[in-house]
């Protein structure tokens, strides 16, 4: 198996090169479980953003990096956009997405709760990597459904593209591999 090396908040990652479909590939960073890099990245993401009253990301490689970028601010709720509807969610707002890694179209699903928890607030949409930025374009959209204002887009890495945009924050950039 090929790597790429990226070093991001002080930390170095070995990324398994993964084909997602002929003639593409990626590095494949996942946060999940690792503990080290999200408390690392986080406190960098949080210090570039503008103020905010909540922090909103789909589920699932987000959250741990929300929970501590809001554990640093001081907020005690985040908002979640499901990929399902759950048995408690209460007249849920839906949105679909396409994303380079899912490569099929999904629905995004935001709680009643949720979505008149953020009406009128200031929002930052918050994820792992911004590639081909559909799943980010449809949380903005999801969020702005729910009547937030979003004020920032944020990842730990841009990918491909996503690195020569100005409307996002991001700590590294993450090549798309080609061929």
């Amino acid at each position: 198996m090929k790597y790429y090396e990226l070093s991001v908040a002080g930390l170095v990652r070995e990324l398994p090169i993964i084909r997602i479909k002929p003639g593409l590939s990626i590095a494949s960073f996942v946060i999940l479980g690792d503990c080290e890099m999200v408390t690392a990245a986080a406190p960098l993401i949080a210090e570039k953003l503008p103020e905010i009253d909540y922090i909103m990301t789909a589920e699932a490689k987000g959250i741990p990096l929300v929970n501590e970028v809001c554990r640093i601010l001081g907020h005690s709720r985040y908002v979640v956009a499901r990929k399902s509807v759950k048995s408690y969610m209460d007249a849920p707002l839906e949105i679909e997405v396409e994303s380079i890694t899912t490569q099929r179209v999904q629905r995004l699903y935001l709680d009643k709760n949720d979505t008149e928890m953020i009406k009128g607030k200031r929002v930052a949409i918050l994820d792992d990597v911004i590639s081909s930025g559909e799943s980010l374009k449809a949380l903005e959209k999801l969020a702005e459904k729910a009547g937030a204002v979003v004020v920032a887009k944020a990842a730990i890495l841009a990918e491909g593209e996503a690195v020569e945009r100005d409307d996002i924050i991001f700590l590294e950039r993450l090549p798309l591999i080609y061929g």
